[in-house]
């Protein structure tokens, strides 16, 4: 890749001259940039894309670089069925090998390892893992991709529950986190991610019975469940008091073993929070 990514509309202009104007469909993502090359939170990026005035200064202050991973169509001709390495042969054919995501065939789980070593040095959340014979199915991974992530975790209590919807009626099933913050909780985000369907049921009969308030849509209960959540990215937020977010929660376990107090403080998620940038870029 170069060291100066060109906008988006140069790229597909470049592309189309080079292929003569025949249609193509790639995929890929964008990762902002600090001023050092380093990639910047998710948070940053989606700033950037919402801005709808100085967009040109945003562009300077906040550069973009290009990663592409896979090809859909080639020559007007759909690739979705065909293996993942001859899409990437047309994917290389196609940009002339310009704006690739670093891509090794890994043979064995130390490769693996330093791979993914490398990446989270690099600040990136982690990796794709694809099975060259694989097909590309749109709207889904399969059983023959996997995204590769080295989640985090804190301990957090549930503070209330939203009635679920969907498959999930009748479920208190979209919990509230929050870690301690002195005597009281600071909330840092929600999910309904990690249980199984026996444990929402539990679960709903145990927040019941802890219920303080109900609101309709959300019920509040004493902060005396403890779960582990996993994460991948503390953000900034304007929206809960405690100023962060958990982005991507999901509950790892229930800690039966674990009272209240033994919860994850604001203070400790803070300094999670500004480890993150050991690696990662800060606007």
């Amino acid at each position: 890749m170069s060291d100066v990514t060109p906008s988006l509309p140069d790229i597909v202009a470049i592309a189309r001259r080079d292929l003569g104007g025949a249609p193509f469909i790639l995929d890929g993502e964008v990762v902002a940039l600090d001023a050092a090359g380093r990639p910047l939170p998710f948070q940053e990026l989606m700033r950037r894309f919402r801005r709808v005035r100085g967009v040109e200064a945003a562009a300077a202050e906040l550069p973009l670089t290009l990663h592409l991973f896979d090809c859909l169509m080639a020559d007007g001709r759909s690739l979705l069925d065909d293996p993942y390495a001859a899409r990437w042969a047309a994917l290389e054919r196609l940009t002339g090998g310009r704006w690739l995501a670093e891509r090794a065939m890994i043979t064995s789980p130390a490769e693996g390892d330093a791979m993914m070593a490398r990446a989270l040095a690099a600040g990136h959340e982690g990796l794709m893992a694809k099975d060259p014979q694989s097909a590309y199915e749109p709207g889904g991974r399969g059983k023959r991709w996997f995204k590769l992530k080295a989640a985090q975790s804190v301990d957090c209590v549930i503070v209330a529950a939203d009635r679920g919807s969907g498959r999930r009626v009748g479920w208190l099933s979209n919990y509230h986190l929050a870690v301690r913050d002195g005597d009281g909780w600071a909330e840092v985000g929600k999910t309904f991610k990690g249980l199984t369907d026996r444990e929402f049921i539990r679960m709903t009969e145990r927040l019941q019975a802890l219920a303080t308030a109900d609101e309709g849509y959300t019920v509040r209960v004493r902060p005396e469940v403890v779960v582990e959540v996993e994460y991948n990215e503390i953000q900034k937020s304007p929206t809960y008091p405690s100023g962060f977010a958990l982005r991507f929660a999901r509950i790892a376990r229930i800690r039966e073993d674990k009272a209240p107090g033994h919860a994850t403080t604001l203070e400790e998620l803070r300094g999670l929070f500004e480890r993150q940038f050991a690696t990662k870029g800060r606007a």
